[in-house]
């Protein structure tokens, strides 16, 4: 595993973004992790998740585009703390933009935020967590009435590795759909690799127990 990787993961556990115990999805999934990216509060914490954001797109992507999009809420502090990000990594000039959820019709006008997009446009996109991919259907269409015809592909903070509508990923079918890449920093197996009866500043993050559960979930619900 790629050193940035495993200092993501632990960055998670640091920063309580990574927990493990008894929750519930949005999609009314009941798993024993969860991963809350409401945690990142500070402009440290940020810098670091823009910086870890930024080595993952350029392995994954290259530099090859114009406009980082976020959705909002969560994807806007995201764009802008990995366009900063990648300016400092690779001296590259990324825009950043995001949608609002409701049109203003005053000063700002428009529905985006930031960078302005048309059919010129190179995107990609930024989120933090995809299980379901609901938000990302529903920015899409956002994308292509602006005019968007270029979006490179979307990248997320960790692939849950669970399935979508059908048999599928949920990452993967959205790249299904809209014909492009998708990818994570890391992914749950690399997770649960890295921390699995590991000792992490004294403790064992990932224990027995702990594993018994994420197996049982990922038999009812994994890809």
């Amino acid at each position: 595993m790629e050193q940035y990787k495993s200092e993501f993961i632990e960055f998670m556990v640091d920063c309580q973004v990574l927990r493990f115990g008894d929750f519930v999805t949005k999609s009314g999934r009941k798993t024993p992790f969860f991963i809350n990216t409401g945690f990142y509060r500070t402009g440290g914490q940020l810098r670091k998740l823009g910086f870890y954001y930024g080595k993952a797109i350029k392995e994954n992507f290259g530099l090859d585009f114009d406009v980082l999009f976020g959705p909002a809420y969560k994807g806007i502090p995201l764009s802008v703390a990995t366009s900063m990000a990648l300016n400092e990594l690779y001296d590259v000039n990324i825009g950043y933009c995001s949608n609002r959820k409701e049109e203003k019709d005053h000063g700002d006008v428009g529905i985006l935020l930031g960078t302005p997009l048309d059919k010129e446009s190179r995107v990609l996109m930024i989120e933090d967590v995809t299980t379901s991919g609901k938000s990302i259907r529903e920015t899409m269409p956002v994308l292509k009435g602006l005019g968007v015809k270029d979006v490179r592909g979307l990248i997320v903070s960790v692939d849950r590795m669970e399935r979508g509508t059908g048999s599928a990923g949920a990452l993967e079918e959205i790249g299904q759909t809209y014909n492009m890449k998708t990818t994570a920093i890391v992914t749950m197996k690399e997770i649960v690799e890295h921390l699995y009866n590991k000792p992490y500043k004294g403790r064992i993050i990932i224990d027995d127990e702990i594993m018994k559960s994420i197996d049982a979930y990922y038999e009812k619900y994994g890809i």
